[in-house]
């Protein structure tokens, strides 16, 4: 079932590359995917990072000062959130959001045959669905991701100086000399690898459901578990990667 699963995934992003380097792209579809996907799953991405900014400055700033390692507040915050959290929590964000809604909408779709009436007006489902998703997915995580990081680390400024008097010049100074741009460079390549899982795993998810109403249910289910799972897998894969 799992390796099934897999495999199928795997075939279909080969034919959706094939179709997106043949410049087969609906890009009317393609913006507003990208638009259900940013706009909906922003609000909640951002939400998250902040909260994690805030409480990981809070639970640092305390024993840092009284170490008298103060000064890095700032850039424990900032490799922690630009690093780890904001392109995962951003990810899982957009996959229990939008990733959910895409499965949800094929899923239906797949039971009520509108994917039967697509192949017989010669449509190519994974042209009309998978495609402007995939895409989408890939654009615009990295986005949420990278406004995710700037929240994160403005929140935990803000904690810092609120529990222990940290002056915001220090916390910045110290987000500005820790701070590398090859980590940014890399939490962006991680959220258009997360975006793209997204969108293949929830949109196959919609596309293999079978059955009545209650299996859209189930394949929602397996799709947020699926991606959540895939997510933290390939962020241990690319973190090896690129920091080992």
């Amino acid at each position: 079932m799992i390796v099934e699963f897999i495999g199928y995934c795997v075939i279909n992003l080969f034919k959706a590359v094939k179709k997106t380097i043949k410049g087969e792209i609906n890009i009317k579809n393609t913006i507003n995917q990208a638009a259900l996907i940013g706009y909906d799953s922003l609000p909640i991405a951002l939400t998250i990072c902040v909260v994690a900014g805030a409480v990981l400055s809070m639970q640092a700033a305390e024993s840092f000062v009284l170490s008298g390692a103060d000064s890095y507040v700032g850039g424990l915050v900032s490799i922690a959130i630009t690093r780890e959290m904001a392109p995962i929590f951003a990810s899982l964000a957009v996959g229990a959001r939008a990733g959910t809604a895409i499965t949800a909408e094929i899923s239906n779709m797949s039971i009520t045959e509108q994917l039967d009436a697509l192949k017989v007006l010669k449509i190519d489902p994974i042209e009309y669905l998978l495609v402007p998703r995939l895409l989408a997915g890939v654009v615009v995580v990295p986005l949420i991701t990278i406004l995710a990081e700037l929240i994160g680390i403005v929140g935990g400024m803000f904690v810092a100086n609120a529990t222990v008097k940290l002056h915001p010049y220090l916390y910045i100074k110290s987000v500005w000399l820790h701070t590398d741009p090859y980590d940014i460079q890399v939490s962006l390549i991680k959220a258009a690898v997360f975006g793209a899982l997204m969108a293949l795993i929830c949109t196959c998810h919609g596309l293999k459901t079978t059955g009545g109403a209650k299996e859209i249910g189930v394949a929602t289910t397996r799709a947020a578990i699926w991606t959540a799972v895939a997510i933290l897998l390939f962020d241990l894969l690319l973190s090896w990667i690129f920091f080992a």
